[in-house]
């Protein structure tokens, strides 16, 4: 009984993981500039992809009856890395001077750059 609603558990994580890295995908496409890309990219892949692993750790437990360390280490690493990653790749662009689109009002990091050589 119990192995059923985790096994059910993990089915709605799955998708439900499944479903945010579709959302993510159609953003990175649908967005205009790299900076709403990062975003994009940086929260939601790494939410979907930490559902998705979440989702086939419950699944382990309640069909094998064991707990992978490999898929918590898999979600750490995920989440670590992930918006550090899409923060990285932002702050390059933002070095590099990629313009904007028109629809961006306010440059939030100008001041900390000003007197910096980069």
């Amino acid at each position: 009984m119990i192995a059923n609603i985790i096994i059910s558990l993990a089915l709605i994580f799955v998708i439900l993981g499944a479903l945010i890295s579709a959302v993510t995908a159609i953003g990175i496409i649908r967005l205009k500039d790299i900076y709403s890309r990062g975003h994009a990219a940086g929260k939601s892949a790494t939410l979907g992809a930490i559902f998705l692993l979440f989702g086939t750790f419950l699944y382990f437990i309640g069909a094998e009856g064991y707990i992978n360390m490999q898929l918590i280490l898999g979600i750490v690493f995920i989440l670590i890395t992930g918006p550090l990653s899409s923060h990285l790749i932002m702050r390059a662009s933002y070095n590099n001077r990629t313009p904007y689109t028109k629809d961006t009002k306010i440059d939030e990091i100008k001041d900390e750059f000003k007197n910096k050589k980069i």
